[in-house]
């Protein structure tokens, strides 16, 4: 079944055509410049994050808790960026905005502490390129979690 029932004479049931909707949104070429801005932006807060971790660890600070301590750091930098560049020109007040990105960013704390704790348990990875890993994954989920959810730019 394709993406536009209409054009092919199908319908779809309010599910389907809820689900197509996203699909073309998060697959639009809109969302994808989105995605390059957020993924410049990621990158340049996970260094800091990175630093902070790295920082923390040799201070004496157990490794999950540096890492959660420099993710919460990150992602604040995170949102004051997001909100004037990645997803400029929202309607959502900047408080309100705030709470959801670290709501949405509670998920990928969650994701990334979980990976991360995991992988740290079961591999001999070193803990900063583990970190580096995780943080694909967490950090696509919160891309589409604020861009679907909190910005509304897709």
């Amino acid at each position: 079944m394709s993406l536009d029932a209409e054009a092919d004479g199908n319908s779809l049931l309010p599910v389907q055509s809820f689900s197509a909707g996203i699909m073309r949104r998060v697959f639009s070429l809109r969302a994808g410049a989105m995605l390059f801005r957020n993924t410049v932006v990621s990158c340049s807060v996970f260094v800091i994050g990175l630093g902070i971790l790295w920082g923390l660890v040799n201070l004496g600070v157990g490794k999950v808790m540096a890492a959660g301590i420099g993710f919460i750091i990150a992602n604040s930098l995170h949102y004051i960026l997001g909100r004037s560049w990645i997803f400029r020109g929202t309607d959502r007040g900047v408080g309100a905005g705030y709470v959801l990105f670290l709501a949405n960013s509670a998920v990928g704390l969650l994701i990334t502490m979980g990976l991360y704790a995991l992988f740290l348990h079961l591999t001999s990875v070193n803990y900063l390129v583990t970190r580096a890993v995780v943080s694909l994954f967490a950090g696509l989920v919160v891309f589409l979690l604020n861009a679907l959810l909190n910005f509304r730019q897709v």
